[in-house]
């Protein structure tokens, strides 16, 4: 099975939330959490879960907005947009996010063999300071999450961050306090691109950007066990 679906899982809260799973056709390399940006587990997060299942990944996306707004997959523009950032900034406590996360994690140790995280914007941010937070993952890969610079935590496993020089809401000094601080096992990298550049539904998709982070984070993932 290479295509996921949408299953429901209880969470450490005894909410029972919505949570994108993908199985790998062949061998299991290891699971993957693929948290969302903050317009909820749209088409684009279910087809990227798809991707790394099809790598070897056993998947699991929480929509993590289940609680405040069940089912909630916005667009990029107008009053979805105002709603996601609403969702994101007020009424979804970013630490929640981390317990779900921590769910889905435990989840997939069960089975055995590693755990990485990944995610984007939104869920960049939470994939960083899940690598400082949670327990049992193996690494993790950030995609421009405007929380990270902020972060104070060490990453306590291999991680790596995305983030583009033209991003006009994450200022490239944040970034390059963030590079300066030499967390050991962090590694930083800058593309010549700006938000979103993973996404090939905004516009400012970036495909040369978009296929080396990608490529590195499966490299990062290989180096980790996966």
């Amino acid at each position: 099975m290479a295509d996921g679906q949408m299953i429901r899982m209880t969470m450490g809260d005894g909410a029972e939330i919505g949570v994108y799973h993908a199985v790998p056709a062949g061998t299991r390399r290891g699971g993957l959490v693929l948290v969302q940006e903050i317009f909820g587990v749209t088409d684009h997060i279910r087809e990227l879960c798809d991707d790394y299942a099809r790598d070897g990944y056993e998947v699991l996306a929480p929509a993590l907005f289940d609680r405040e707004h069940p089912g909630f997959e916005a667009a990029y523009t107008g009053p979805d947009f105002e709603r996601a950032v609403e969702l994101a900034r007020q009424l979804h406590p970013f630490e929640q996010s981390l317990k779900d996360v921590q769910t889905c994690i435990d989840a997939l140790a069960a089975k055995g063999g590693p755990v990485f995280i990944t995610g984007y914007c939104y869920g960049g941010s939470v994939a960083w300071y899940a690598a400082a937070r949670c327990t049992g993952l193996a690494a993790a890969s950030s995609y421009y999450g405007s929380l990270v610079p902020a972060c104070e935590d060490a990453p306590k496993v291999p991680v790596i961050a995305h983030f583009g020089r033209h991003d006009q809401g994450i200022p490239m000094a944040g970034v390059e306090a963030l590079i300066a601080r030499a967390w050991p096992g962090a590694t930083i990298h800058v593309y010549e691109a700006g938000h979103g550049f993973n996404s090939d539904r905004r516009k400012d998709y970036h495909e040369p950007s978009a296929d080396l982070a990608r490529e590195r984070t499966l490299d990062l993932f290989e180096a980790n066990g996966g």
